[in-house]
């Protein structure tokens, strides 16, 4: 029946597109073109109007148009001069801010705490920042950060300055840095071979030296940053990157490519964090690709990140993606209340493919918690695991301040009273393609841990068998 046509998963309200970020300037409403050539004559000549007086259009197919429109959007709704020459990446500016503003929700949540030795000014450094600077110049702009822009060529370097120097409202906010000037280490160039094998079938010796130093090497010994960002190269050639018809962005080589693509590049940032991980508050980037969403959220947990976030950024008919990471260890939220926390916690696994049944569910689940450093009992009779905390895990889980009423002495008699399984986390097929995915609590003084643990894992396989559902 229908002619093999794919069936369509229908959305439910849950399953909503997502939007721009809500705090976006043009969340609410797009840039007027029209009034904004009336404003400024530079940009008339780039505004179409369909006949009639409609609705006015600008080709994203001309370079010169989409710098003019960036030029004219960041001078006046954000009082910011800005230039680029020819053959630069040219950013658009809502896609731009609503990273910012993702930054400003995870600096503003209460999950990771601040490093101790931090300054109250909010600090940034970004991963390549260009001839264009925008992430600097948005966010000193929007919300007064101060930020530390590298990159490695000559012209990127040159220009960037350029559009510091020409906003001395903001120029004692940003430093631009040359990361070619401090030699990249052994322990880098090692990295970068291994990301790279992965990543392409090219000879490691022929391509690794061609990826520039990232972080290790950049950052200065004792720097302290709240996060860093990246929008980084997100092919493998620039015969790739042309293939998009609909948009001419421009771009240089080390902008728009290098060996192994986005996927290669986001593992050396990866792979330098672990190395810096009391050096930064949160780590970022974009991610061009959702199907490399999965693998790069695997590597950083792989790496022991305590916390991996993503999230989705939209502007018109381009989607983006955004991955964060800490190493720091969050902060609890403690209950002290006489009612006990949860003991069962589940979630709907819904639209699966055929191929993914309750047993790649549950094998998927086991991998989670294995790289949580977690001991896992699998039945894969009746579809089951239980996870054990070790003795030091569980001490200081409780210790911490697990969200169980009582005084430390309360807790110190608890610790030589678990024993046996922490938790029990059971896949059960509601129907074909839909699983549930049920948790139970067996030791009641790591509430406050399972609760977290289950979120993550019911993040992590949404995204692996929701996403990958979605993609297909």
């Amino acid at each position: 029946m229908g002619g093999g046509r794919k069936r369509r998963r229908q959305r439910n309200s849950s399953d909503a597109p997502p939007t721009m970020h809500p705090r976006n300037r043009y969340a609410s409403s797009a840039p007027d073109f029209a009034a904004l050539a009336a404003l400024y004559p530079s940009f008339a000549p780039f505004v179409s109007v369909s006949a009639g007086g409609g609705r006015s259009t600008v080709d994203f197919t001309d370079f010169a148009a989409t710098r003019e429109l960036t030029r004219v959007l960041l001078l006046h709704d954000h009082g910011v001069n800005w230039w680029i020459p020819d053959g630069q990446l040219c950013p658009t500016v809502p896609n731009r801010s609503n990273y910012i503003h993702w930054i400003e929700d995870l600096l503003s949540s209460d999950l990771i705490p601040r490093i101790s030795n931090s300054s109250e000014t909010v600090r940034g450094f970004d991963i390549g920042t260009g001839a264009n600077c925008i992430y600097p110049l948005l966010g000193a702009s929007l919300l007064g950060w101060s930020f530390v822009g590298s990159d490695v060529t000559d012209v990127a370097l040159e220009w960037a300055k350029k559009n510091v120097e020409s906003n001395q409202h903001l120029a004692g906010l940003i430093e631009i840095r040359n990361a070619n000037e401090v030699p990249c280490s052994s322990k880098s160039e090692t990295v970068a071979e291994e990301a790279v094998r992965e990543s392409t079938s090219e000879p490691v010796e022929n391509v690794v030296r061609s990826i520039p130093p990232i972080l290790v090497g950049v950052v200065k010994d004792s720097e302290i940053f709240d996060f860093c960002m990246c929008n980084p190269p997100f092919f493998e050639s620039m015969e790739e990157a042309g293939l998009n018809p609909k948009t001419s962005c421009a771009g240089t080589a080390e902008e728009m490519a290098c060996p192994g693509g986005e996927q290669a590049f986001i593992t050396l940032i990866i792979e330098d964090s672990v190395s810096l991980k009391n050096s930064f508050r949160w780590f970022t980037s974009m991610v061009g690709r959702k199907a490399n969403l999965k693998s790069l959220v695997s590597k950083a947990r792989a790496v022991g990140a305590s916390v991996v976030k993503t999230t989705e950024f939209v502007q018109g008919q381009t989607a983006r993606w955004g991955l964060a990471w800490s190493f720091i260890t969050p902060r609890k939220m403690v209950v002290r209340s006489s009612i006990p926390g949860k003991v069962h916690y589940s979630f709907m696994l819904q639209g699966l493919h055929r191929g993914n049944g309750a047993f790649q569910v549950l094998k998927s689940a086991e991998a989670f918690f294995c790289a949580s450093n977690l001991s896992c009992k699998t039945d894969s009779l009746s579809f089951s695991i239980d996870v054990t905390l070790s003795d030091e895990q569980t001490e200081a889980a409780i210790l911490d301040g697990d969200d169980l009423p009582g005084s430390i002495e309360d807790n110190s008699t608890k610790l030589h009273s678990t024993t046996g399984a922490s938790f029990r986390i059971l896949v059960f097929e509601q129907m074909p393609g839909t699983l549930l995915i049920r948790g139970s609590l067996l030791n009641k003084s790591l509430s406050g841990t399972f609760s977290s643990l289950f979120s993550q894992l019911e993040e992590t396989l949404k995204l692996e068998f929701i996403c990958e559902a979605w993609a297909s």
